[in-house]
């Protein structure tokens, strides 16, 4: 009976184990989320727990094993959701499953009944041999979403389904983003018409591939600053907002961190103007080719294949959301915003372009958002898009919302382009 009792005991400790160390894992993602993995700190955690600093280094020894197990748990669960949609019998059902799961979970934490993981934007400023580790678990993270589509009969087909793989895996991501605005007892109409653009994409049947490339390029008023401001943006893409030191960006132009402040104030000052150079950047391709005329249909898919050679030439890539985390929330809003009106306008071309018949009836605000996050996922895939010639990697990847993740045209495609 006594060695009955011990074991009991011993079960109940490891439960309540188990249970704080979760709730420790889920503070450390709202930390993480907020301020990024490096400006997390084991005092903030604490707090969100109502335990004292010492508490949680029983559990986690190093801030840094903290935030690889807040990884980990992300990684995790996006593989026992990926597992779960795998057991549907074809790729549609495959992917609106994995849709549902998040849409779901989305709603649980809404409702309060649970908490967000960790979002993935800091893997790579993690150090080795952590960094090793989690990238390898994002590698099977990817892999797991791209046999959501079936074996690939040849290398075109791996192509096309890595980059609906990457669309569908920063579309989830960046549901956070835009999702609270709408009540939870809409999220199932969310779902619907997330998963239409997703299954049918944009394009009415009769639409083509033959977008104008439009010219970008214009003088700088400062080219030192602007020299600042894409070293700034490739390592804060790279490494994100905390893990792009001013000593890095300055070393990466081969100058010192006093010529960093002749340009700039403070590092948010940076984040602040990369982000405006990149909203500036997508606003004058809307215009532009709004200004190239056409149909509605042709303006927009102009405007997202120039904006995808942006990010693929990696010459002055745009910056990605993940470097919203590390920013001052009222600034943070205030760069939301901004993208929020980039989504509208791609949404009024949309609306347009189904009023003339030139776009397939979609949800267009729900439509410009999942724009966003691929013209933004993009400079993630500058390796994938150099195995190939720079039209067939624009045609292929936007090619997975402007036809739908099920439309096998992009392999066809020759990446007719129009210059402007």
């Amino acid at each position: 009976m006594q060695g009955e009792g011990t074991a009991a005991a011993g079960e109940q400790g490891t439960k309540r184990f188990r249970q704080k160390r979760d709730a420790i894992l889920a503070a450390a993602a709202e930390a993480i989320n907020e301020q990024s993995a490096k400006g997390m700190t084991f005092a903030d955690v604490a707090r969100r727990v109502g335990l004292n600093t010492t508490s949680v280094t029983y559990y986690f020894k190093r801030k840094e094993d903290l935030a690889a197990a807040a990884f980990e748990n992300t990684l995790d669960r996006l593989t026992a959701m990926l597992d779960a949609a795998m057991r549907e019998g074809d790729p549609r059902a495959r992917v609106a499953r994995f849709v549902q799961l998040n849409m779901e979970r989305l709603a649980r934490i809404e409702r309060g009944e649970e908490r967000d993981f960790a979002v993935l934007s800091d893997l790579r400023a993690t150090e080795d041999p952590i960094r090793t580790q989690l990238m390898q678990g994002w590698q099977r993270v990817f892999r797991l979403t791209r046999s959501l589509w079936g074996p690939a009969r040849t290398r075109a087909e791996t192509d096309l389904h890595g980059a609906r793989a990457h669309v569908l895996l920063e579309n989830i991501f960046w549901l956070t983003v835009w999702l609270p605005r709408y009540q939870p007892e809409q999220y199932a109409r969310v779902e619907a018409r997330l998963m239409d653009v997703f299954a049918n994409g944009i394009a009415t049947p009769g639409d083509d591939w033959s977008p104008t490339m439009l010219d970008l390029s214009h003088e700088e008023a400062e080219p030192g600053r602007a020299a600042f401001l894409l070293a700034a943006t490739r390592l804060i893409n790279q490494l994100g907002y905390r893990g792009a030191s001013v000593q890095r960006i300055a070393s990466e132009l081969n100058v010192t961190k006093g010529s960093f402040y002749h340009h700039l104030d403070a590092k948010d000052d940076l984040v602040i103007a990369c982000y405006r150079r990149s909203f500036d950047t997508i606003a004058d391709a809307q215009a532009l080719a709004d200004q190239a005329g056409g149909t509605h249909w042709r303006r927009l898919s102009s405007a997202v294949a120039t904006l995808l050679d942006v990010q693929f030439a990696e010459r002055s890539p745009l910056l990605r959301t993940t470097a919203l985390s590390g920013l001052p929330l009222g600034v943070r809003t205030a760069m939301v915003d901004r993208s929020n009106r980039i989504a509208r306008r791609y949404a009024g071309t949309i609306m347009d372009g189904i009023a003339e018949g030139s776009c397939r009836p979609v949800d267009a605000l729900i439509a410009a958002q999942t724009l966003m996050a691929l013209q933004n996922a993009a400079f993630d895939m500058r390796k994938w898009a150099s195995t190939m010639p720079r039209d067939r990697a624009i045609a292929m990847y936007a090619s997975t919302l402007l036809f739908g993740m099920f439309d096998d045209r992009a392999l066809t495609f020759e990446g007719k382009h129009a210059e402007a």
